[in-house]
């Protein structure tokens, strides 16, 4: 399931989404003020996960230049697999 994000409006002190979500019945879902994500660099790593990602797409970089890749589709198919 792809996932677009969802707005919502405060009214009575309560989140009311603007817009209908196909969410099942219950779901717990997470909200973050997209301006306190922005001042924090626009995603909650600390130092070392964001070392790790960097070295993680240097390393992607270098696997593309030696032509070690793999068909995006055949890669989505995967990682679909293991959810």
């Amino acid at each position: 399931m792809t996932m677009q994000p969802l707005k919502a409006h405060v009214k009575k002190g309560r989140l009311v989404l603007d817009e209908p979500t196909d969410l099942p019945e219950g779901e717990v879902v997470e909200l973050v003020l997209l301006d306190v994500v922005l001042a924090n660099g626009g995603d909650a790593l600390d130092d070392e996960e964001r070392a790790q990602l960097h070295e993680s797409l240097r390393e992607g970089i270098r696997e593309m230049k030696a032509g070690e890749t793999i068909d995006a589709a055949d890669a989505m198919a995967e990682l679909r697999a293991h959810r």
